[in-house]
């Protein structure tokens, strides 16, 4: 089946896709230069689906791999709505950015919005899977979880949904630690989603909570696996760009392009962007470390 999804401009599908690295992580299939994108996921009655989605002028075009309900097309509408960050308004950041070079790509690109998944658990256990490990093992651990515990796409086993918090609560933490391979992480991995599962914790409700986000980075500290640099990377994809995710990568790029490549601390990383205020999360994501 095929529907449309209008966008409002500025809107850069492919802007959004080279947002971060997500794109390359399952249930997302797409090849560079990620112009569009196919993802399998899990509806809310079960039902496994994959969309393939692509950009036609000011509208997303979207392709399901079956007939689908008008219920199934909302809930996907509404998912693909959160991934694709479709209802922000960027126009204060861009006016930000129009006065730094570093960041006038940024407009001309329509970029900033920053892709997600369909779930925040799902963008949660990612995140925790970034942790204390290179890129290759992120994707390695993600795929893992997805192959093991994620259900089918019925006529095409080898694409997986991501696996819901209620099918995660019922692997053995050791399974995850040694199957799974997630190391220390698995018992973060499986306290999360047994939380979930049993209404302990509702992430979703972190969508559109309107706590102040000092409040917010608190609740998300509380959750065991999240650290700093884990909390600052959910508040950014929950559109709160007030803190840095600061990780070896962002020590290594502020020390070369501030630094003269001279060894640097979290707190250089934050007087670097400092004068950015409320934006300066997105800053230094967007940041043009290439000149």
């Amino acid at each position: 089946m095929e529907f449309t999804l209008d966008v409002q401009p500025p809107f850069s599908l492919q802007s959004i896709l080279h947002s971060h690295g997500w794109i390359q992580l399952a249930s997302f299939v797409s090849d560079a230069p990620y112009q569009e994108f196919n993802y399998t996921h899990q509806l809310n009655n079960n039902r496994v689906t994959a969309w393939h989605v692509r950009q036609e002028g000011s509208a997303l075009l979207v392709n399901t791999d079956g007939q689908i309900n008008g219920a199934e097309k909302a809930e996907i509408s509404e998912k693909l709505a959160w991934m694709l960050d479709l209802d922000r308004d960027l126009s204060n950041f861009y006016a930000v950015a129009h006065q730094e070079p570093k960041l006038a790509h940024v407009v001309d690109k329509a970029a900033g919005r920053i892709l997600r998944s369909a779930s925040f658990f799902e963008d949660t256990v990612k995140t925790i899977l970034t942790t204390n490990t290179s890129w290759s093992g992120t994707k390695r651990m993600v795929q893992t979880l997805v192959d093991l515990y994620g259900r089918p796409l019925p006529g095409d086993p080898a694409r997986r949904a991501f696996p819901t918090p209620e099918q995660l609560a019922e692997v053995d933490m050791e399974a995850l630690r040694l199957q799974a391979k997630l190391g220390y992480r698995a018992p973060y991995v499986s306290e999360l989603a047994r939380r979930v599962a049993s209404g302990d914790l509702d992430l979703e409700t972190y969508k559109s909570s309107t706590l102040p986000t000092q409040a917010l980075r608190k609740e998300l500290l509380a959750i065991k696996g999240i650290g700093t640099y884990a909390a600052a990377n959910l508040l950014m994809l929950l559109g709160r760009t007030d803190y840095i995710p600061i990780d070896s990568y962002a020590l290594k790029v502020v020390s070369e392009e501030f630094h003269d490549g001279v060894p640097v601390k979290p707190a250089d990383v934050e007087a670097a962007f400092e004068r950015f205020g409320e934006w300066k999360g997105m800053a230094f994501w967007f940041w043009d470390y290439a000149n």
